[in-house]
């Protein structure tokens, strides 16, 4: 029913965010709900999933992250709780991409996720995640300043494999940085959040 709402976050727990939309305050659960600021105004894209239990609202900071929970919702065994959960222990950019190499050992890590699901999501979406994989060398050249490459190159140079590094790049792409040496501690958080 709902694309997305537009309002203010007036508040933030660690499985959901209250949404005031003129007045109305939406009960959202979101899997980063501390990605949000305290009365920031967000664009929240909603998912509404009615149950017997009632109405319940999930809400994503992009329209990809929708379309990812919405994929995992189709996986038989996969509720909205355990799509969730995934979402939060990952990007969606690292997920889809464990997804389309058929990386069921790597999918087991997260919660409520055994051997048996991970191979139903692999078996489930491989194949179809194509539009959320994003890789260093698909982010538009402009997007990578030199700053952004050396940050990249000296990831790399501390240890991490290529592929950790190919899957914190996107969204370093977006962050607000200005030095290589911004870049790398705001890379380093996300490599060490896993």
């Amino acid at each position: 029913m709902y694309e997305y709402l537009n309002g203010i976050i007036t508040k933030i727990m660690p499985n959901y965010v209250v949404l005031d939309v003129n007045g109305v305050g939406y009960k959202v659960f979101s899997p980063t709900p501390f990605t949000y600021h305290q009365d920031e105004q967000a664009k929240v894209y909603i998912e509404q999933i009615v149950r017997d239990t009632g109405v319940t609202l999930y809400g994503f900071q992009s329209e990809e992250d929708k379309g990812l929970f919405l994929k995992l919702l189709s996986v038989s065994g996969i509720g909205p709780k355990s799509a969730l959960a995934i979402m939060a222990a990952e990007d969606s950019n690292s997920l889809a991409e464990a997804i389309e190499q058929g990386e069921v050992k790597y999918l087991t890590r997260f919660p409520g996720v055994g051997k048996k699901t991970a191979s139903q999501i692999v078996l489930d979406l491989k194949g179809k995640l194509g539009d959320f994989v994003q890789r260093v060398d698909q982010i538009a050249d402009q997007e990578i300043t030199p700053e952004l490459n050396d940050a990249l190159l000296a990831l790399l140079a501390l240890g991490y494999t290529q592929k950790e590094v190919d899957r914190v790049a996107p969204k370093l792409a977006k962050e607000d940085a200005t030095t290589a040496d911004q870049y790398i501690k705001k890379g380093l958080a996300l490599l060490l959040k896993k």
